[in-house]
């Protein structure tokens, strides 16, 4: 098999495509040829050292493909269906062993592409907006980078549960996708003062909830931006991580909510996995979730996928193909 791995973190010319042998399932696992793997912020965390990870490691977290074979003690999988699975190392490669209990079917009428395209965003789109904030019919939230692989999902969920969205975007092209999306108003911030333009479009009220993916050069706007009692939802630093905070922030902007949520907490066993991966499936398959892929690319070319996903000039997702 051919693999994406890093034998020491740094940038995207740490990452190697190597050969290694070929891997066997063990008791309670897949062995999947991988189909497609998605390319996430939570993949160039592991590669820089700021989420650790033990040396040489194999690269990706989510993916989809064909079982191969299957390791003692598996039920309700047989070799021949289709999977996909997130939140695991090692997906940037032509194949993979998966945990069993990790992996979750892929339904008749959903491609593998598709699959390995939504599954981490969406199942993250499912939770911000159902569990960690529950958007309520009438509310209006914000969305950051909301024209990316994520925030689009996030503001096609939060629409779907009855939401009014406001999205912040820097070019025409991504205003344009955010509109697509969902998005009620597009603010450009690298045109206007984001708080400044929430507190004009809500007449001064302030949203209930701050999608906020983006970190160190939003956190500041998306706590201006809140009503008081509002919860800011922090899932991602893609502009780098925030500095320490004063809790009396929070007081001071009116009892204020500030959580930082990952996926791995909300998937944490078996049934709620099935249940969100389930829903973003079903999404799909209605319609109501739209999944946009903004670009493939080989298993040679990973390192170039994490250059253009950093540069922030993408939209959609960003697909490796082995």
């Amino acid at each position: 098999m051919r693999a994406a791995i890093i034998r020491a973190h740094g940038g995207a010319e740490a990452i190697e495509v190597a050969d290694l042998p070929d891997p066997e399932p063990g008791p309670g696992e897949l062995l999947v040829d991988v189909t497609a793997a998605g390319v996430n912020f939570v993949d160039v965390y592991y590669r820089t050292g700021a989420y650790p990870g033990q040396l040489p490691l194999q690269l990706g977290t989510e993916a989809a493909g064909t079982v191969a074979a299957v390791g003692e003690g598996v039920v309700a999988v047989e070799t021949g269906d289709r999977v996909a699975w997130a939140m695991l190392p090692g997906a940037y490669a032509t194949r993979a062993v998966v945990p069993a209990a990790r992996a979750v079917p892929v339904p008749a009428g959903v491609d593998d592409e598709t699959a390995a395209a939504v599954l981490l965003q969406g199942m993250t789109a499912q939770y911000l907006t159902n569990t960690t904030y529950p958007v309520q019919p009438g509310d209006t939230v914000l969305v950051h980078a909301a024209a990316g692989g994520t925030g689009s999902l996030v503001v096609q969920m939060a629409r779907k549960r009855g939401g009014d969205v406001l999205a912040t975007t820097s070019t025409e092209e991504k205003a344009k996708l955010a509109q697509e999306a969902g998005a009620v108003e597009v603010i450009r911030y690298d045109q206007v003062d984001v708080a400044e333009e929430v507190a004009r479009i809500t007449g001064g009220a302030g949203v209930a909830a701050v999608y906020d993916g983006v970190g160190a050069t939003t956190f500041d706007a998306s706590l201006a931006s809140l009503r008081p009692r509002g919860y800011l939802v922090l899932f991602g630093a893609s502009s780098g991580p925030v500095p320490p905070v004063d809790p009396r922030r929070l007081q001071a902007g009116g009892s204020l909510f500030l959580t930082r949520p990952t996926l791995a907490h909300y998937i944490a066993d078996r049934e709620e996995l099935l249940e969100r991966s389930a829903a973003v499936f079903d999404a799909v398959l209605d319609g109501s979730l739209r999944v946009r892929i903004g670009g493939r690319y080989a298993l040679d070319e990973v390192g170039r996928a994490h250059t253009d996903l950093e540069s922030r000039r993408t939209t959609g997702k960003l697909l490796v193909i082995p």
